[in-house]
């Protein structure tokens, strides 16, 4: 298990970016949080193995009108009893 923080950039709000993220999270096993930010970027933690993580983010770029142009990724620590995945 491992968890990231990761700030996307790009074409990622008023996209359907949050709900993919949701959605994908949910869908492979993974917990944290999703939340778009002020200056137009969106950042996500999410706990999970790193297949499924990989898997999350495959998920999001599959969208039709998002386009994920850099993420700045770093590994954290583990948020211990963390249940689900939701938007902020």
């Amino acid at each position: 298990m491992i968890r990231r923080h990761i700030t996307f950039h790009g074409w990622v709000q008023g996209v359907g970016f949050r709900y993919r993220a949701e959605h994908a999270a949910k869908l492979y096993g993974c917990t944290g949080w999703v939340r778009n930010e002020w200056d137009g970027s969106v950042t996500m933690e999410i706990q999970g193995t790193e297949e499924a993580i990989d898997r999350v983010i495959l998920a999001i770029e599959a969208g039709r009108f998002i386009r994920i142009e850099n993420m700045d990724s770093r590994n954290i620590h583990l948020v211990e009893g963390e249940y689900g995945f939701g938007t902020e």
